[in-house]
């Protein structure tokens, strides 16, 4: 099997295989430009917040992997850039997600997750992805934003487009992207004219306003990671988390027993089966060297969250799920000052999430057919979940 194939249909392995010959590799980005991969956790948490690899493309040198090509107006966001404009951006959207806001969010997240339940009825076998993992984060994070309900099915079907592009449809990507900016401007149109309360209002009074404000493209791409990053990533989480914990029915039961160790599960979920399995690709501004390998300016790295957390240098047995495990300094949420802005709501979402279906269902166990996987060299998360369940 060739390496990139490795790395999306058995990435554990591969990455374990990594760690102990190669920790700094050569590998093909999903376009077939080189990359290194780099996967031991103390070289992957030093180059995070390492100042001299960049997120701007600009640094990048013709013929490396560059990532997810994107039309300018959707460009100028916080995944590629560096500071200070990196610092000013995340400073005025940060507001957004304070510990007060994301409280106040909580009984809103828990009642959602309700009533997807109550949908499920009391009995049944369901495809826990399609039902519950997927629509609870577009509902929260298209609330946030002030989105019609009659517009949120479609951010599905985009996302989907640009996360695992189809080789049978070779434009889908570049389709979704067209659809997801008109539908975008339209939307920023609307709020200009009917502000709300909701983030995009707010966005947009900082874009308008004076002082330190966003650029029109600013605002257009920042609305643009909200949506894609704060839902797709969160759909992964929840989705990783139902079946790690049935594929692990004792520590099930530890839960169930103590639901008050769900917010510390939830760490030991994300670091265990995150929904990234890399880091947002970087660009060294001069010649760095990683683990004894020289890497020229210019050129791409890639950075393996998923490697480092299961890295047994630093983790014990970091292929078992365990939730008495101390989680600090998990990666899988980033480190350093492009930590994920959105963290705070998918670790909330994600502990209402289980909860809520933990206390509705004393049996939740898989059936046929098998899950599936999506096939990304970037993204960890499920398509399909089937579950049967049952409350008693």
């Amino acid at each position: 099997m060739d390496l990139q194939g490795e790395l999306i249909t058995h990435p554990y392995s591969a990455y374990e295989r990594l760690r102990e010959t190669a920790p700094v590799s050569r590998i093909a980005g999903t376009d077939g430009s080189p990359a290194w991969l780099v996967t031991r956790y103390d070289d992957v948490r030093q180059a995070l917040a390492d100042p001299r690899l960049s997120l701007d493309k600009t640094n990048a040198t013709e013929g490396n992997y560059r990532g997810l090509s994107l039309p300018p107006a959707l460009d100028a966001n916080l995944l590629n850039m560096d500071a200070p404009d990196h610092t000013r951006i995340r400073r005025l959207v940060g507001r957004a997600f304070t510990p007060r806001r994301i409280e106040q969010l909580r009984a809103p997240i828990r009642a959602t997750a309700d009533r997807l339940l109550d949908a499920l009825g009391p009995a049944g076998s369901v495809d826990m992805v399609a039902a519950y993992a997927a629509p609870l984060p577009i509902i929260v994070i298209c609330d946030l934003l002030g989105i019609p309900e009659d517009r949120r099915l479609d951010f599905r079907t985009w996302t989907d487009a640009l996360v695992v592009p189809d080789p049978s449809r070779p434009r889908a990507a570049k389709e979704a992207l067209v659809a997801m900016l008109g539908f975008l401007t339209e939307l920023m149109a609307h709020k200009r004219s009917h502000p709300g309360d909701d983030l995009l209002s707010d966005l947009i009074a900082v874009r308008d306003g004076d002082g330190d404000r966003l650029s029109e493209d600013e605002l257009m791409s920042l609305a643009f990671l909200i949506l894609f990053a704060g839902y797709e990533n969160t759909v992964q989480l929840i989705g990783n988390a139902i079946h790690s914990l049935l594929q692990h029915p004792d520590q099930l039961a530890l839960l169930r027993k103590d639901p008050s160790r769900l917010s510390g599960a939830v760490e030991e979920f994300a670091r265990y089966e995150g929904p990234a399995l890399l880091a947002i690709r970087r660009f060294p501004i001069e010649d760095v060297t990683i683990a004894g390998v020289a890497i020229p300016a210019g050129e791409t790295v890639l950075l393996s969250l998923s490697a480092a957390n299961r890295d047994p240098a630093r983790f014990d047995r970091p292929g078992v799920l365990d939730l008495d495990r101390d989680t600090a300094g998990h990666l899988a949420l980033g480190h350093g000052i492009h930590y994920c802005l959105g963290a705070p709501l998918a670790r909330a979402e994600t502990e209402i999430a289980l909860g809520a279906l933990l206390e509705r269902y004393q049996t939740l166990e898989p059936v046929e057919p098998a899950p599936t996987w999506r096939r990304s060299l970037r993204a960890r998360g499920l398509t399909s979940l089937p579950v049967r369940y049952h409350a008693e």
